[in-house]
C-alpha cells in the first residue's frame, strides 16, 4: 500500500512539474534544442529506458499469463514511463552544458534505487536460506536483479548533481596561469557539498594536477576564509574583548573563539567512539552464531550481524576522519591567530627590548603546541566516557567482580604510567630549555659567521655549539628512554589487564565461552588507548597551559609609555617641542649601558629647522633621537610633541630583503620624477647603472649584498621619499667616503629637505655650520645649545673642545711644503669621474641581482636518503634485532590470546594451566616489546646526532659567499624544525611502518588461515591501496616540501619586522607589515591545511577498502560449514580483524608519512654537502709558527672575480706593503678596496697572480693557518651575546690584566667600570645596550688584544666622533708599530699619516705612493680626494 501511494505521489508531482516547465518555457525565451549529448547523458537515457522497459515488459507478461495486471505495478511502470519522458526532455532542452535535474526526479531515482535493492537483498536472504535456485527463476525477482545496477547510476546522477550544483568552479581546471589563487581555487573547500566533503572529494582536482606535473605554491587552493588570519585574529580578539580579561589570552577566551567549530568536532569525536565499541558488543554475538549447530543456524542472522559490523565500521571510518580533519582546522585557526597576536605585539614594543630569538621560539614552538592541542582536547572528556563504555561491555560478559577487577588493574597502570609521565614533560622542559639554547647561539653564529671567519673562530664556536647540542643530547636521552618505558606499558597493559581480570573469573569460576573472552580482549584493546592517552593528555594540558602562559606574559607586558604625542600639522610654526624631563632605556635592570637622557628646559623647534646633534662617543646623541621618536621610556617630566610626520634613519641600517626599489618607496606610490630626484640626491643613480638589474636588484637578508654606504643612502632615499614633515637622521655621513657624504649633504639636507624640519647626528663637524641650531650632548645632557658661530665664540666649552680636534684633525691633512717627487702608477682615463658606490665585494655568491630561492628537490625522496639515515647508527646492525623482536612480540601476543579463547572450553585444562600459560606467553611479549623499544630510541638519538654534526661541519666549513646568499631562516629552520624531527620522530615513525606491515601480515595469515579466499582479496585490496598511496603521495610529497619552505618567510618577516620595528612605527607602516604578516601565515596555513585534507582523502579510501574486506571476512564465515571452522579461531580472526581498516590505513598513512617526513633528512643532508672552501690546516705546507715575522704583502698582477659570469673586480694589482709600515687604501667607493682585503684573508680566491706575506704564498696554506696571523677590526662592528670579557677574548687566551690594558687604551675602562659585575658586565644580543660607536671601541680592543703582525682596519671609526677618533689613530699608531697596518677610511685625517697610500680606481692601482708627494701632484688623484675633503670642512 506504501508503494502504491509512494509512485502515485511522484507521477503527480512529476506531471505537474513537467507541465509548469513547458508553460515557463513558452512563455520565456526560446530554448534552443541541443543534441550533442554527452556520454553520461547517453548512459542514462539508456538506464532510465532498460528500467522502464523492463517494467512495461513485466505488465505485459502478467496480462498474458494472469489476464490481469496489479495496480501497483501499473503505477510503477506510469510512473518510470513519466520519468523517462522528462529525463528526455531536460536532456535535449537544456540551457548549457550543465543539466539540471529537478528535485522530484532525483528523489525518485533514489526511491527506486531503495527499494530495488531492499528487493535484491531480501531476495539473496531467500536464497542463502533455501539454497534453491527457483528463486532467480521468478521474473519479478529477475527484474529486479537486472534494473538495479541502472537505479543505482541514476542515483548516483541525481545525488552527485545535488551535492555539486554550487561548485561549477571546480570543474574547471584549477590551476591559472597567472599564479594567483583564482575563484574556482578558493571555492574548492567553501563550496563542496556534504557528499564531497565526507570523501574529500573536492580535493581530487589537486591529485590530477599533481599527478600531471610537479606540484607548485600557485597550484595549491586557497584556505576557507575561516582559516584566514586575519579572519581568525579577528575573532581571538573580538572574544578576548567579550570575555573581559583585560586584553590578555586566556583559554576560556580562545575556547569561546572556536565553539561551534570545536561542538561538532566534539560530535564527531563522540559517534567514533560510540562506533568504535560496537566492535567488542557484536563479536560475542558473532563469535556464539558460529558456535551454534548448523541445524539451528539462521544465514539471515549472520548476514545481519556482518552487515551491522560494517556499518559500524564505516561510520567510524567516516566519523574519525572528519574529527581529525576539523580539530586540524581548529588548531590552524588558532595557530594564525596566535603568530599574529605575537606579531601585533612584537611592532608595538619599544626599541631595543625585544628578543629576536624568543619570539622565533615563540611562533616555533608554543604556538604550535598549542595548536596541536586541539587534537587530543576531546580526550579530556573522551576518556571517562570510553572507560564507562568499556565497563558496561565488561560487566555485562564477565559480571561486578572481574569488571572491578579490570577497573583498578586500570587505575594502577594509570598510576604507574603517572610519574613515567611527570619524568616524561620535565624532560621535555629540558630538551626544550636546551634547543632553545642552541637555537639562539646558532642565530647568533650565523649572523656573525663573517667575523667569526675572519678571525678564524669558527672552530671554536663550533666546538661551543657541539657543547650546546651534547647537553641536548644528553636530555634528549633521558626523555627517549622515558618515553620507551611509556611504549612498553602501553603495549603491555591490556596484557596486565586481561591476566587479572580472566584470573579473578576463574577465581570465582565465572563461566567462559571463546565469544566472552575475545569481546573482553577487544574491550582491553580498545581501552588500550585510554590508559596510554591520559598521563600524555595530563602532560599536554601542562605543556599547553605553558606555551599559553609565555605567549600571554609576552603580549600583555605593558608597552612603553606614549612618550611622543603625534600631533597634526599646526600654523604655529612649531616642529618638535621638548618638556623637560628624563629618559632611561631600562629603568629596572642596570646591566642596560645606554645613558640616560635628560631635558631640563622646555625646547621649541621651528619648522624648516635644521638641528645638528653632536657629542662623543655614548654621550646619549641616538637616544636623544629616539625620545623624540618615542621610542625610549621616559621616567619623569612632560612628554614630546613632534607636529606633522616623521621619516627616521637609523644609525645601523635596516634595509628589507627585496628590491632596492621597494625598499626606496616603502609602501607608497610611485611618483617617478620625485623618485629620479631622490634616487640622485643619494648618489644612487650610479649604483643603478651598474647593476645589471638597477633599481630592481634584489637586496639580501639585511642587506648582506650591499656595502655599508649603499644601505645608509637606500635608507636616507627611503626617509627623503616619504615626504614627511619631520626627519630624524642618526649619523646618516659616516658610512660614505668625502665627495659622497658632500654631495648627499647638499642635495638631499640643503635641497631637497631645504622646507622640512631636520634633526641630525653627525661626527663630520664640517656639516654642523649649515645648521639654524647645534645641540651639544654629553653624559645624557644638553650642555650647549645655539647656532654655530655663538657656540665657537667660547673658547672654553664642549663645543669648542670638538671644533679644537676637528681643526687639528684637518691640520694634518693640509699640504706639506717641502717638494718630493711624484711616484703615479698608471691611471685610469675616469681617475677623476670615479663613480658612487657598487661595492663588488658584496655580491657574494656570483650574483648581486637575486638572492636564490630555497633549493627544493623533487619526485620520490631518493633511496641513497633513506640509506643514509638507516645506515646513520650503528651501520643499521640493530634494525633487524628490532624487527626480530615486534615479530616475537606480535606472534606471543596472539598465541596467548588464542590460547585463552580456545582452551576455557577444554574441561582438561586447569585453571592453573589455563592462566599460567597465558601469562608465560604475554609476559615473554612483554619482554620482547621493552627489547624493541630501548633499541629504538638508541637508534634515534645516535642517527639525530650524527646527522646534526654533519650539517653542523658542513655548515662551518661553507664559505662566506653561502652565507651572504643564504637567509639564515633556512639554515635555523634545518637546525629547529627538522633536527626535531630527526629527533624524535622519523626513526618511531619508520619503525612505526615496519611494525604496522608485520602486523597487518600476520593479521592476513591469519584471516586467510581460517578463511582462504581472504588471501586473494586481500591481495587485491593492498594492491588497490598501494596504488591509491602511489596517486596520493605525488601530490602530498611536494605538498610536505612546501610546508617547511613557507615556514620560512613567517621566521623572516618576523625577524625582519622586530629588526626594524622603530623604522616601521615612525613611518606608520603597521598595517601593510601587518598585511604581509596575514599573507605569509596563510601562504603556510594553505598548504598544511591541504596536506591535512589529502591524508585524510586517503585514509577514507584505505579504510572502505579495508571494511569491505572485514565485512566479506565475516560473510564468508557465515557462509561456511560449520564443521569447517573453528569458532576460538575465527572469532579471533574477527577480534584482529576489528583493527584491520585502521591498521591497513596505518600502513599507508605511514607509508606516505614516512616520505613526507624523510624530507626533513633529505634538506639536512642538503646541507651536509655544501661545497666548502679552502682547508684549515695543510699540514704539508704549515708556515713556521712565529710567521709573519716582517708583515711585508707583495701583490702580484692580482686579479679578483667573485663568479665566472661576473666581471673582473681587481685588475692585475702588483704593490708590494713594506712590512711595519701604514698602508692607506682609498678610492671612491666600488673601487675594490674591500674586494682587497677579502682577498687578503682568501675570503675569495685570485683568479689570477698570488699574494706573498713575507715571501709565503698564501694560497698554500691552511685558512686557520692564514687568518689566526692576521687581524681585522670590520665595517660593522659585531658584539655577541654574554659579557664583556668574552667578547674581548672568546678563546680565553689572555689575562685579566690584558683585558684592562686593552680597555684603558681605548677609553672603555670607566665605562665598564660603571658596572659591579666589571669584566661580566653583560652584553646584549648584538650588542643593542652600547652604542655604535662604543661596539667599534670594543671591536678596536679585541683587534688589540691579539697582538698580531698584521692588521686592517676597515672604516674601524667610522661612528666615533672626531675627538676620540684623534686619541684612537694616536694609539693605534703607537700600539702597531712594529706591525704592517691596512687602513680603508673615508676620513683622510686617518689615513694621511700613513707611510704610504694605495689609490684604487675601477680594480687597479690609480697611485701608490707616500701620501705628502701624492699631494703635492695637483692632478693626483689622492690630492683631489683631500681637496674634496677640505673644500667640505673648511
Amino acid at each position: 500500500m506504501i508503494t502504491i501511494i509512494s509512485n502515485v505521489f511522484f507521477f503527480l508531482w512529476l506531471f505537474i512539474w513537467g507541465f509548469a516547465d513547458i508553460l515557463k518555457q513558452k512563455s520565456g525565451e526560446k530554448t534552443r534544442f541541443r543534441t550533442n549529448l554527452s556520454c553520461f547523458s547517453i548512459v542514462t537515457i539508456i538506464s532510465t529506458s532498460i528500467i522502464t522497459i523492463s517494467d512495461m515488459g513485466f505488465c505485459a507478461h502478467e496480462l498474458f499469463d494472469d489476464k490481469s495486471v496489479p495496480y501497483e505495478s501499473i503505477i510503477m511502470t506510469s510512473t518510470w514511463c513519466l520519468a523517462s519522458i522528462v529525463t528526455v526532455y531536460l536532456l535535449v532542452n537544456r540551457t548549457s552544458g550543465h543539466i539540471k535535474w529537478p528535485i522530484v526526479l532525483v528523489l525518485f531515482w533514489c526511491y527506486s534505487t531503495i527499494l530495488d535493492s531492499v528487493s535484491v537483498t531480501l531476495i539473496m536472504l531467500h536464497y542463502f536460506e533455501s539454497k534453491n535456485m527457483h528463486v532467480f527463476r521468478t521474473i519479478s525477482n529477475v527484474i529486479d536483479m537486472v534494473t538495479l545496477p541502472f537505479s543505482i547510476v541514476l542515483c548516483y546522477n541525481g545525488v552527485s548533481y545535488c551535492v555539486s550544483k554550487n561548485q561549477k568552479g571546480l570543474e574547471e581546471p584549477l590551476l591559472q596561469d597567472n599564479g594567483e589563487g583564482s575563484v574556482g581555487e578558493s571555492a574548492a573547500f567553501t563550496k563542496a557539498g556534504i557528499w564531497k566533503r565526507v570523501t574529500f572529494n573536492w580535493l581530487n582536482p589537486l591529485f590530477k594536477t599533481g599527478r600531471a606535473q610537479k606540484l607548485e605554491f600557485n597550484h595549491v587552493p586557497l584556505i576557507p576564509e575561516s582559516e584566514t588570519a586575519e579572519e581568525a585574529a579577528f575573532l581571538l580578539e573580538d572574544s578576548i574583548q567579550k570575555q573581559k580579561t583585560g586584553g590578555s589570552i586566556s583559554p576560556k577566551a580562545i575556547l569561546h573563539a572556536i565553539k561551534i567549530s570545536l561542538a561538532i568536532n566534539a560530535v564527531f569525536a563522540g559517534v567514533n567512539t560510540l562506533a568504535s565499541y560496537m566492535g567488542p558488543i557484536l563479536i560475542t554475538n558473532f563469535v556464539d552464531y558460529l558456535s551454534e549447530d548448523s541445524s539451528d543456524s539462521s544465514y539471515k542472522k549472520g548476514l545481519i550481524l556482518s552487515c551491522v559490523f560494517f556499518l559500524a565500521k564505516t561510520v567510524e571510518s567516516l566519523s574519525q576522519r572528519q574529527w581529525y580533519f576539523g580539530a586540524q582546522r581548529i588548531g590552524i585557526r588558532i595557530r594564525a591567530a596566535l603568530m599574529v597576536m605575537i606579531y601585533k605585539k612584537s611592532l608595538s614594543i619599544k626599541y631595543g627590548t625585544t628578543s629576536n630569538g624568543k619570539i622565533i621560539n615563540m611562533i616555533n614552538v608554543d604556538v604550535e603546541k598549542i595548536s596541536e592541542f586541539f587534537w587530543h582536547i576531546h580526550g579530556i572528556w573522551l576518556l571517562p566516557v570510553q572507560v564507562l563504555l568499556a565497563l558496561i561491555i565488561l560487566y555485562t560478559n564477565l559480571g561486578f567482580f572481574p569488571s572491578l577487577a579490570a577497573l583498578v588493574s586500570t587505575v594502577l597502570v594509570i598510576i604507574i604510567n603517572t610519574p613515567l609521565a611527570k619524568m616524561q614533560k620535565d624532560f621535555q622542559t629540558k630538551v626544550m630549555e636546551s634547543k632553545d639554547s642552541r637555537i639562539k647561539a646558532t642565530a647568533e653564529i650565523l649572523k656573525s659567521m663573517r667575523v667569526l671567519k675572519l678571525h678564524s673562530w669558527e672552530s671554536n664556536f663550533k666546538k661551543k655549539l657541539i657543547d650546546l647540542r651534547e647537553k641536548e643530547r644528553n636530555w634528549l636521552k633521558k626523555y627517549l628512554y622515558t618515553c620507551s618505558a611509556i611504549a612498553f606499558l602501553f603495549w603491555t597493559s591490556p596484557t596486565l589487564v586481561s591476566v587479572s581480570t580472566f584470573s579473578v573469573c576463574i577465581f570465582l569460576k565465572t563461566p567462559l565461552t571463546p565469544g566472552v573472552v575475545l569481546s573482553t580482549l577487544a574491550t582491553f584493546r580498545i581501552l588500550q588507548d585510554p590508559i596510554y592517552n591520559l598521563p600524555e593528555l595530563v602532560s599536554m594540558v601542562a605543556q599547553t597551559k605553558v606555551s599559553l602562559d609565555r605567549i600571554k606574559d609576552f603580549t600583555t607586558d605593558q608597552d612603553c609609555k606614549q612618550l611622543v604625542e603625534s600631533q597634526p600639522l599646526n600654523e604655529s610654526g612649531i616642529a618638535i617641542e621638548f618638556e623637560p624631563g628624563e629618559y632611561s632605556w631600562d629603568t629596572n635592570d642596570s646591566d642596560q649601558r645606554l645613558p640616560t637622557i635628560k631635558i631640563s628646559k622646555k625646547m621649541k623647534i621651528p619648522k624648516g629647522y635644521k638641528v645638528a646633534i653632536c657629542g662623543s662617543v655614548g654621550a646619549g646623541k641616538s637616544s636623544l633621537l629616539c625620545s623624540i621618536l618615542g621610542e625610549i621610556p621616559r621616567i619623569s617630566g612632560g612628554r614630546v610633541k613632534v607636529f606633522g610626520s616623521k621619516a627616521f634613519v637609523p644609525q645601523s641600517a635596516w634595509i628589507q630583503t627585496g628590491t632596492i626599489r621597494d625598499n626606496i618607496l616603502f609602501g607608497r606610490e610611485m611618483n617617478k620624477g620625485y623618485y629620479d630626484e631622490v634616487v640622485e640626491g643619494c648618489g644612487l643613480d650610479r649604483d643603478f647603472e651598474m647593476l645589471v638589474d638597477g633599481d630592481v636588484s634584489v637586496v639580501g637578508e639585511r642587506g648582506l649584498n650591499l656595502s655599508g654606504g649603499q644601505k645608509q643612502r637606500i635608507q636616507l632615499a627611503r626617509a627623503l621619499y616619504s615626504d614627511s614633515d619631520v626627519y630624524v637622521l642618526d649619523d646618516p655621513f659616516s658610512a660614505v667616503d668625502a665627495h659622497t657624504g658632500a654631495h648627499m649633504f647638499k642635495k638631499c639636507l640643503l635641497n631637497l629637505l631645504d622646507k622640512k624640519t631636520v634633526v641630525y647626528v653627525t661626527h663630520q663637524l664640517e656639516f654642523l655650520s649649515a645648521s639654524d641650531l647645534i645641540l651639544v650632548i654629553k653624559d645624557g645632557g644638553i650642555v650647549q645649545s645655539g647656532k654655530y658661530n655663538d657656540l665657537i665664540a667660547d673658547p672654553a666649552n664642549e663645543f669648542a673642545r670638538q671644533i679644537a680636534a676637528h681643526s687639528k684633525s684637518l691640520n694634518q691633512v693640509n699640504p706639506p711644503h717641502e717638494p718630493k717627487t711624484l711616484t703615479k702608477f698608471p691611471q685610469s682615463n675616469h681617475g677623476s669621474h670615479l663613480v658612487t658606490e657598487h661595492e663588488p665585494s658584496r655580491t657574494k655568491g656570483g650574483s648581486s641581482e637575486t638572492i636564490p630561492q630555497e633549493e627544493s628537490q623533487s619526485g620520490r625522496v631518493k633511496y641513497s636518503v633513506y640509506e643514509t639515515f638507516i645506515r646513520s647508527a650503528y651501520k643499521g646492525a640493530l634494525i633487524p634485532v628490532i624487527v626480530i623482536c615486534h615479530t616475537l612480540f606480535l606472534l606471543l601476543q596472539m598465541g596467548s590470546n588464542y590460547w585463552i579463547a580456545s582452551a576455557t572450553e577444554d574441561e582438561g585444562v586447569s585453571s592453573k594451566r589455563l592462566v599460567g600459560i597465558f601469562v608465560i606467553l604475554s609476559g615473554g611479549s612483554s619482554v620482547f616489546i621493552l627489547g624493541r623499544a630501548v633499541l629504538l630510541s638508541t637508534i634515534a638519538i645516535e642517527t639525530g646526532q650524527n646527522l646534526f654534526l654533519q650539517m653542523v661541519n658542513s655548515v662551518f666549513r661553507a664559505s662566506v659567499s653561502f652565507f651572504d646568499s643564504t637567509p639564515s631562516s633556512r639554515i635555523l629552520n634545518r637546525c629547529s624544525t627538522d633536527q626535531s624531527t630527526v629527533d624524535v620522530d622519523i626513526p618511531y615513525r619508520l619503525a612505526g611502518l615496519v611494525f604496522a606491515v608485520i602486523q597487518l601480515l600476520l593479521i592476513i595469515l591469519l584471516m586467510s588461515h581460517v578463511a582462504w579466499p581472504i588471501f586473494i582479496l586481500c591481495l587485491i585490496i593492498i594492491a588497490i591501496s598501494l596504488w591509491y598511496q602511489a596517486y596520493y603521495i605525488t601530490t602530498a610529497r611536494e605538498l610536505a616540501r612546501m610546508i617547511g619552505i613557507q615556514k620560512s618567510p613567517i621566521q623572516h618577516h618576523f625577524s625582519e619586522s622586530i629588526s626594524g620595528a622603530s623604522t616601521i612605527r615612525c613611518f606608520n607602516q603597521e598595517i601593510r607589515f601587518l598585511s604581509k604578516c596575514f599573507r605569509v601565515i596563510d601562504d603556510y596555513s594553505r598548504v598544511t591545511f591541504h596536506n591535512t585534507a589529502t591524508m585524510e582523502w586517503l585514509c577514507v579510501r584505505i579504510n572502505f577498502l579495508f571494511n569491505l574486506v572485514f565485512f566479506i571476512l565475516l560473510a564468508v564465515l557465515v557462509h561456511f560449514p560449520r564443521a569447517s571452522i573453528d569458532p576460538s579461531l575465527a572469532g579471533l580472526a574477527v577480534t584482529y580483524g576489528l583493527s584491520l581498516n585502521v591498521l591497513q590505513a596505518w600502513v599507508i598513512w605511514n607509508l606516505c608519512n614516512v616520505e613526507n617526513k624523510m624530507i626533513s633528512v633529505e634538506r639536512i643532508l642538503q646541507f651536509a654537502n655544501i661545497p666548502s672552501e679552502a682547508p684549515e690546516v695543510i699540514e704539508s705546507h704549515k708556515p713556521d709558527p712565529n710567521w709573519p715575522t716582517k708583515g711585508q704583502i707583495e701583490l702580484k698582477d692580482l686579479h679578483v672575480q667573485y663568479h665566472p659570469a661576473l666581471p673582473t673586480v681587481l685588475r692585475g694589482i702588483t704593490c708590494t706593503f713594506q712590512g711595519q709600515k701604514k698602508i692607506g687604501v682609498v678610492g671612491r667607493t666600488g673601487c675594490g678596496k674591500s674586494t682587497l682585503i677579502q682577498a687578503l684573508f682568501r675570503v675569495v680566491e685570485p683568479t689570477k697572480g698570488q699574494i706573498l706575506i713575507d715571501g709565503l704564498d698564501i694560497s698554500k696554506i691552511g685558512l686557520h693557518d692564514l687568518r689566526s696571523k692576521l687581524g681585522i677590526i670590520p665595517q660593522d662592528p659585531t658584539l655577541f651575546q654574554g659579557t664583556m670579557r668574552f667578547n674581548l677574548d672568546p678563546l680565553e687566551e689572555h689575562s685579566d690584566h690584558d683585558i684592562w690594558e686593552v680597555l684603558n687604551k681605548c677609553r672603555l675602562a670607566d665605562i665598564v667600570r660603571q658596572d659591579k659585575r666589571l669584566l661580566d658586565t653583560p652584553v646584549a644580543e648584538d650588542g643593542e645596550n652600547w652604542s655604535v660607536g662604543q661596539r667599534q671601541l670594543v671591536c678596536l680592543a679585541r683587534a688589540l688584544l691579539q697582538k698580531r703582525k698584521i692588521l686592517v682596519l676597515d672604516e674601524a671609526t667610522a661612528s666615533i666622533d672626531t675627538e676620540t677618533d684623534n686619541i684612537m689613530q694616536k694609539m693605534i699608531r703607537e700600539e702597531t708599530s712594529r706591525c704592517t697596518v691596512i687602513t680603508i677610511a673615508h676620513r683622510i685625517p686617518t689615513i694621511v699619516d700613513s707611510d704610504l697610500v694605495l689609490v684604487l680606481d675601477q680594480g687597479k692601482v690609480a697611485e701608490y705612493d707616500s701620501p705628502a708627494r701624492l699631494q703635492r701632484d695637483g692632478s693626483s688623484a689622492f690630492s683631489k680626494l683631500v681637496n674634496e675633503f677640505l673644500r667640505r670642512s673648511l
